[in-house]
């Protein structure tokens, strides 16, 4: 008898997945499937050159619109990114394909203008705040390509942009810190790093410049700067431009190809791919022991230049849009000024 109740029970939830609707059903049986946040490949096997006319990659999170772009990147403090299953072609949270993103960009110059002027108009008035934007990547990861379009979105007048290349022999004379604490922005203004202080246990630790525990207290040394700048009303956003290996191979290759494009190529990068593992470790373990709540680390997906100059503008208007910096009050009679000038 239970025998028998058992199988009309079955077979009256057959019926019901039967007459359930095609699109409540694709709900139902994507919620059940496992999530899957990063393609699940090995390090450096991403697209092949020329693939950003096609469209972006979405994750089983985007397309909501729910949630803001830097807790999609954001990385976790405390937990280490696993690189090499984060795929560098993706596009979370983006626009669908390549003519969409080029057209979102264009569309965040207002806005970022606007903001970046009501930032320099509040620091007349005493606001200390400002925002600091740090970017680290492998070579060819754009740095430079975020420099032009996206900062160029920007009243250059109100950024600070500083490239931190090899320490010259004075900057060798001094604590690593010393350089950084020199180029920071002022109050009101946009501060721009290509590299950085991170540069100090990047390459300092695959190269072994410095001894591994002086590299181990420079993690620290780092969080407590970075802690002091926000204290100081400093917004600092630092972003890991992640490309991939292939990827790389592609643009040096195009610079190879283009006698125009001879002097951006290093002769150097090519040994320095032999350390690709190294340096995606270094970068893994920097994120994980400095990302923190006063300066977070997002990682931006960099094979496609398109998303990655809509990710970084995006990022930058969500934390200006945080600050809501307000144009200061006159502190004068608007009708007696004007009555003024009219009678004269």
């Amino acid at each position: 008898m239970a025998g028998k109740q058992n199988e009309k029970r079955k077979s009256a939830k057959s019926s019901e997945k039967r007459q359930e609707k095609p699109e409540k059903r694709a709900i139902r049986e994507k919620s059940a499937e496992p999530a899957k946040s990063a393609k699940d490949s090995k390090p450096g096997k991403s697209g092949k050159s020329g693939k950003d006319s096609k469209p972006g990659k979405r994750s089983a999170a985007e397309g909501s619109g729910a949630r803001p772009l830097r807790e999609l990147l954001r990385v976790t403090p405390g937990e280490r990114p696993d690189l090499g299953r984060l795929d560098p072609s993706a596009t979370p949270g983006g626009p669908v394909d390549k003519a969409a993103g080029v057209a979102a960009t264009a569309l965040l110059a207002q806005p970022l203008g606007s903001l970046q002027e009501r930032l320099y108009a509040a620091s007349t008035a005493g606001d200390r705040r400002r925002v600091l934007l740090v970017l680290q990547g492998m070579d060819t990861s754009g740095k430079g390509g975020t420099l032009k379009h996206v900062i160029g979105l920007f009243n250059p007048s109100g950024c600070r942009i500083k490239a931190f290349k090899a320490p010259t022999e004075e900057e060798l004379g001094h604590p690593f810190l010393w350089r950084i604490k020199r180029e920071l922005p002022r109050p009101g203004e946009i501060g721009i790093f290509d590299r950085s202080h991170y540069e100090d246990v990047l390459i300092a630790r695959v190269r072994e410049l410095v001894p591994r525990n002086r590299v181990r207290a420079r993690y620290a040394q780092i969080n407590r700067f970075e802690e002091a700048l926000a204290d100081d009303g400093v917004t600092v956003v630092k972003v890991f431009l992640h490309i991939g290996y292939e990827e790389q191979r592609a643009r040096l290759l195009q610079r190879l190809d283009n006698p125009d494009k001879h002097w951006k190529f290093n002769v150097g990068d090519i040994e320095e791919r032999t350390m690709w593992p190294a340096y995606q470790e270094a970068y893994e373990v920097a994120m994980e022991r400095c990302s923190s709540d006063a300066a977070p680390w997002y990682v931006v997906p960099a094979d496609r230049k398109w998303y990655r100059n809509w990710a970084i503008s995006t990022l930058l208007r969500e934390h200006l849009e945080d600050i809501d910096p307000q144009y200061p009050k006159g502190e004068f009679d608007v009708e007696e000024c004007r009555r003024r000038l009219l009678a004269r």
